[in-house]
C-alpha cells in the first residue's frame, strides 16, 4: 500500500471514530470534544496505536496527521475570533474584566508554583500554568441555556469573562514563546516587545482599513467560493506573520484574523463556509491527534497523584480566581460561586497551549497526558456543579424572551 493510501486509510479511521465518539458524547450531555479527545487516547499508543498498525510502513505518517491537526488549530482560533461579540461585554464589563483576569492569574500562578515544587524549570512550569489558565464556557453556556439564565447577570458576565480570559491567555502564551525564543539581554527583551507591537499594529490597521475593502471586492467577483478562499489566505497569512514578524504564536495571528473578519458584513458567509470545512475535517483531526500523543501506559503511581493535584488546582483555581473577581465587581457570594464554577471547564485553548508546549519542548509527553486527563475531568464536573449552584437562587431567574434566546444561541 502506498504512503498516500495509508494516509487515506488513517483519515477514514480518525474521522469516523471522531464523529461517532462526538455523537455518543453529546448523547451523554457532554460536549463533542470530550468524545473526540477520549477516542484519540484509545486510538493512540494507550490502546490501538493506529499509526503503527500492520499496514503502516510510512514513518512520517504521524507527522502528516499532526500537520493536518495544526491547520485545524488555526481554523479553530480563527472561528473563535470570528464569534466574538463585543456588545455583550458592555453590559457587565467590570465583572467580566475582573473575573476573566483574576480567573487567569490564580490558576496560572498556582500551576507555575506547583511546577516549581515538582522540580521543573521555569519554562516548563510556566507552560503548565498557562494550560490551566484557559477556559471553555461552551459547556457552561449550554447548561445556562437549559436553566434559562444565560441572559441573566451571571450568564452575561460569564460570556464576557471568557472573552477576556482567552485573550489574556493567548497574549501570555505569545509573550512566553517570544521570550523563550529570544535572548536574555535588555535589548533582546525590548526587541521582543517591539516586534509584537509592530505586528499587532499592522494586523489591526490592515484589518480595519484594508480587509473590508478586499472582502467587498472579492464578494462581487464571479469566483467559486472566492470569499472562503480569501478568508483562508488571510488567516494563514496572519498566522505566518505572527510567527515571522511578531515572534508570536501562529494561533494569535489566526485569532486576530477572526477578530478582524468579525467586523465585516461578509462575516456570516465566511463563518458558514469555514465552519463546515473545519469541523468536517481539520478540527476533529486536531482533537484526535492530541489523544494520539497520549500514552497512559507511561503513567506510574507518581503520575497519578500529580494528575489529581493538577485537576484540583484547575478546579479550585477558577472557582477562587473568577469567583473573587466577581466579588470585587459586587456580585453576591452565590453569584460569584456560580461565575467561578462556570469558568472551570477547560477546552480548546488549553489543549492548543499544551500541544505547542510539547512541540517546542516545554512540556513532556507524560505531562501532556496529565493535562488531557485534567481537561476531561473539568469537562465532566462542570455541568453538575453548575446545576447545583443554581438550585436555590437568591431570586427567580430571569426568563429570556424568545428573540433573546435565539440571539444567544446564535452568539454561541
Amino acid at each position: 500500500m502506498s504512503n498516500f493510501l495509508q494516509l487515506i486509510a488513517e483519515l477514514i479511521i480518525i474521522l469516523i471514530a471522531a464523529k461517532l465518539a462526538g455523537y455518543l458524547s453529546t448523547r451523554l450531555k457532554q460536549p463533542s470534544v470530550f468524545g473526540e479527545l477520549l477516542v484519540g487516547v484509545l486510538l493512540g499508543p494507550s490502546l490501538l496505536d493506529i499509526t503503527h498498525l500492520g499496514f503502516v510502513t510510512d514513518s512520517h505518517l504521524g507527522d502528516v496527521i499532526f500537520e493536518f491537526g495544526e491547520i485545524g488549530v488555526l481554523l479553530l482560533m480563527f472561528l473563535a475570533g470570528l464569534e466574538l461579540h463585543i456588545k455583550d461585554l458592555t453590559k457587565n464589563t467590570r465583572a467580566a474584566l475582573s473575573a476573566g483576569v483574576i480567573g487567569v492569574i490564580v490558576p496560572v500562578g498556582s500551576g507555575l508554583l506547583f511546577g516549581e515544587l515538582l522540580g521543573l524549570d521555569f519554562n516548563h512550569s510556566l507552560f503548565l500554568g498557562l494550560t490551566l489558565g484557559a477556559t471553555s464556557v461552551s459547556i457552561s453556556a449550554q447548561v445556562l441555556i437549559e436553566l434559562k439564565v444565560l441572559r441573566s447577570k451571571v450568564g452575561l458576565g460569564l460570556l464576557g469573562a471568557a472573552v477576556f480570559d482567552d485573550i489574556l491567555v493567548i497574549l501570555l502564551l505569545s509573550t512566553a514563546v517570544a521570550f523563550f525564543s529570544g535572548g536574555g539581554t535588555f535589548l533582546d527583551i525590548l526587541m521582543v516587545f517591539v516586534k509584537m507591537v509592530v505586528f499587532l499594529a499592522l494586523a489591526a490597521a490592515f484589518g480595519i482599513w484594508v480587509l473590508p475593502r478586499i472582502t467587498r471586492l472579492t464578494a462581487k467577483l464571479n469566483i467559486s467560493q472566492g470569499l472562503s478562499t480569501m478568508a483562508l489566505v488571510v488567516l494563514l497569512s496572519y498566522g505566518l506573520a505572527a510567527e515571522l514578524l511578531g515572534g508570536m504564536a501562529a494561533i494569535t495571528g489566526a485569532f486576530m484574523a477572526g477578530l478582524m473578519f468579525s467586523r465585516t458584513p461578509e462575516k456570516s458567509s465566511v463563518e458558514s463556509s469555514l465552519h463546515s470545512m473545519s469541523y468536517a475535517l481539520f478540527v476533529p483531526i486536531f482533537f484526535v491527534s492530541i489523544g494520539l500523543n497520549v500514552n497512559l501506559r507511561e503513567l506510574g503511581m507518581d503520575s497519578i497523584w500529580i494528575f489529581l493535584a493538577i485537576s484540583a488546582i484547575a478546579i479550585l483555581g477558577k472557582v477562587l480566581g473568577a469567583g473573587s473577581g466577581a466579588l470585587l465587581a459586587r456580585y453576591t457570594l452565590r453569584e460569584s460561586l456560580q461565575m467561578g464554577i462556570g469558568m472551570v471547564s477547560r477546552g480548546e485553548v488549553g489543549l492548543i497551549i499544551a500541544n505547542i508546549g510539547v512541540s517546542e519542548g516545554y512540556l513532556s509527553n507524560e505531562m501532556l497526558t496529565i493535562i488531557v486527563g485534567m481537561v476531561l475531568v473539568t469537562t465532566l464536573v462542570t455541568p453538575p456543579l453548575l446545576r447545583w449552584s443554581f438550585k436555590q437562587p437568591d431570586k427567580p431567574a430571569e426568563k429570556p424572551s424568545p428573540q433573546a434566546e435565539i440571539d444567544t444561541r446564535e452568539s454561541l
